[in-house]
């Protein structure tokens, strides 16, 4: 399991957004500002979406059988953190629900009355300022 230090875990708890790079299918970057949540003990990344948005098609494809990829990139000042990973797309209902919860604990709660899907990055890779390393 990938471990954040306290100051990446203190910075990927702070309330700001980031930038989630996912793979058109031409393989052109798709860069998109997000909300996302970080679960430490999963080492899982999550960003809600409405299952038709441009990210979420993203992560749906496969490249030559083996789930995408996905780079979170947050930024505050000369602070940074990058989160890597596989992307797989969930329409959980439980899974969507505990993210919800998650971002509501971030964020703000979010509108009940949208359709969405969970993006979970298996982040395998975290780069990072120096600050922060």
């Amino acid at each position: 399991m990938l471990l954040l230090n306290a100051a990446r875990t203190a910075f990927v708890t702070e309330r700001h957004l980031a930038t989630l790079t996912t793979l058109r299918g031409d393989g052109t970057p798709h860069v998109v500002p997000v909300a996302f949540t970080w679960d430490a003990d999963a080492a899982v990344a999550r960003v809600t979406t409405r299952p038709t948005t441009q990210k979420a098609v993203n992560a749906r494809r496969r490249v030559d059988g083996r789930p995408g990829r996905a780079v979170l990139c947050q930024v505050d000042g000369r602070r940074w953190l990058t989160l890597e990973g596989t992307v797989e797309v969930s329409d959980d209902p439980v899974e969507i629900a505990g993210a919800l919860d998650r971002y509501a604990a971030r964020y703000r709660t979010p509108d009940p009355t949208i359709e969405r899907v969970v993006l979970r990055v298996a982040v395998d890779r975290v780069l990072s300022s120096r600050d922060l390393a």
